[in-house]
């Protein structure tokens, strides 16, 4: 069975769709204050270095004006497959006549008879549309 172009894009474009829906992303985003220092998405988040910075005046500690947000995108984790039998009476019995009809859909024709095919026309004597003058025009 020859596979046509559209359907290997098609195949392909279904695998991405599989590998993505499946994929986990972890976005991590450093504030600094109100404003957004950094966003990484498979590495930790670049800090500004204030954070480090801690005034001690009378032994108080200020707090950080630095934060860290984290957004965790969880894929899909099972696959769920299904048999032949997990389907209700009904669901077997429309699958089975829809893949019979679409099966018969694309059958062969057997190969034509051509009943002329080994016949010679006759030799002509004479031109016999000239004779008739029947002339195609």
């Amino acid at each position: 069975m020859k596979f046509s172009y559209t359907h290997k894009v098609f195949s392909i474009a279904l695998s991405f769709l599989v590998l993505f829906t499946t994929l986990s992303l972890t976005i991590e985003k450093h504030f600094c204050g109100d404003t957004l220092i950094d966003i990484a998405i498979f590495s930790e988040a670049e800090i500004c270095g204030m954070q480090d910075i801690k005034m001690d005046q009378d032994n108080m500690m200020e707090k950080s004006c630095c934060k860290n947000e984290k957004e965790v995108i969880d894929g899909v984790n099972k696959l769920v497959t299904k048999s032949f039998d997990d389907f209700h009476d009904l669901q077997k019995l429309v699958l089975i006549a829809y893949s019979y009809s679409y099966i018969n859909l694309f059958e062969e024709l057997p190969n034509a008879v051509i009943p002329h095919k080994n016949y010679s026309p006759p030799k002509l004597i004479k031109d016999i549309y000239v004779l008739d003058e029947t002339y195609l025009i």
